[in-house]
């Protein structure tokens, strides 16, 4: 566990110059981050400010698939806390992350990026069911996936939802992007003098309850070691700069030597 209480990010991390560390890459955005400057909703601005982020880095040549959540318009667990069904609630989630992606898909064609909502519950008028074969194909024919409705499971989060679509589609990263630059001891906005970790192990997020990822999420990446970088989406270039493995944020991997 490696902190810092200053701006610089995770040491190790970077890749050749200019040229990106992965391949293929899972972009997990929040609902939120689709809010922009509103307190619900889909800010138009804001989505084609992040579409023209993914373009640019879809223009390096890497894979790219996006997960986003729902919170912006609905939030199953919120409900169910006020006295609605779990899963009923959490089903209406999922509906909130399909027009999210479908908003998210229409900014980015407009940057010219070819771009394919799959949906893990069927509603074939407006997107593709998700087929793992299919997600994969269409990453090698350049496009980029936007996977709605989490697992398609109630009790299940988008986080859960990006690592088991990152490990099925050959993911070789999680970009978890937040409205703060990584991983800190508790929330900053909360506490000034929380502490910002430059490095974690997947043991040190789970044994300290760190709120950045669900456990389940955690650990299905931790089995299959696949890393996470958590960074602030509202930095310019951070998106680019986090996939060619560039000191931003905190990575969250099996150990300080990967």
């Amino acid at each position: 566990m490696t902190a810092t209480s200053g701006p610089s990010g995770p040491p190790g991390q970077g890749g050749l110059a200019g040229r990106p560390r992965y391949q293929r890459v899972l972009l997990k955005l929040s609902g939120e981050a689709l809010l922009g400057e509103r307190a619900y909703g889909v800010d138009p601005l804001y989505c084609a400010s992040i579409a023209r982020q993914v373009a640019e880095v879809h223009a390096l040549g890497l894979g790219i698939a996006i997960v986003v959540g729902g919170g912006n318009i609905f939030r199953g667990l919120a409900a169910a806390a006020k006295g609605m069904d779990r899963a009923t609630g959490d089903y209406i989630g999922m509906l909130a992350t399909v027009m999210n992606a479908l908003a998210l898909q229409d900014a980015l064609e407009k940057e010219g990026v070819a771009t394919r909502v799959m949906s893990a519950i069927a509603m074939n008028e407006v997107a593709e069911p998700y087929i793992r074969r299919r997600a994969v194909r269409h990453l090698e024919k350049r496009r980029v996936i936007i996977l709605a409705a989490g697992t398609g499971n109630p009790y299940f989060t988008t986080d859960t939802a990006a690592a088991l679509r990152a490990v099925e589609i050959g993911a070789e990263v999680i970009l978890k992007a937040t409205k703060v630059d990584g991983v800190y001891s508790a929330d900053p906005l909360k506490h000034p003098d929380a502490r910002r970790y430059d490095q974690l192990t997947y043991t040190d997020v789970l044994t300290e309850r760190l709120q950045v990822l669900d456990a389940t999420a955690v650990s299905l990446c931790m089995e299959n070691n696949l890393p996470i970088v958590v960074f602030n989406l509202n930095t310019r270039d951070n998106i680019r700069n986090a996939a060619l493995g560039e000191p931003v944020g905190t990575l969250i991997s099996g150990g300080a030597d990967e």
